[in-house]
């Protein structure tokens, strides 16, 4: 259970690793608010996102929601089988803005 940060370029790339549930929400809130007031654009990788809860999806809306407020591209990329059996049954996709291909579920 991790949160890697690479900046690339004029980006930073952050991934989230293991769950994003109610127990990392509040771990990871301050760390990838300090991404976005670094004033680079911002890629969240969940593609090692094992678990997700409506804490973690919360956390989702409020970056995008801060990312609009101080102008700043934010994407989730790269969605785990996990986000996106919790995007699709939350019917989050176009909220989220975020290009998401949804091949099949199982």
């Amino acid at each position: 259970m991790a949160l890697v940060i690479e900046q690339q370029g004029e980006r930073i790339l952050a991934r989230i690793e293991g769950e994003f549930n109610i127990f990392r929400a509040a771990e990871l809130k301050p760390a990838l608010l300090e991404c976005l007031a670094s004033g680079h654009d911002i890629e969240i990788d969940l593609s090692h996102v094992d678990e997700i809860d409506t804490s973690g999806v919360q956390l989702m809306l409020m970056l995008k929601r801060e990312a609009a407020r101080t102008a700043r591209q934010l994407s989730f990329v790269r969605h785990s089988a996990a986000a996106l059996s919790v995007i699709d049954l939350l019917n989050l996709a176009g909220v989220l803005g975020d290009p998401v291909l949804i091949t099949h579920l199982n």
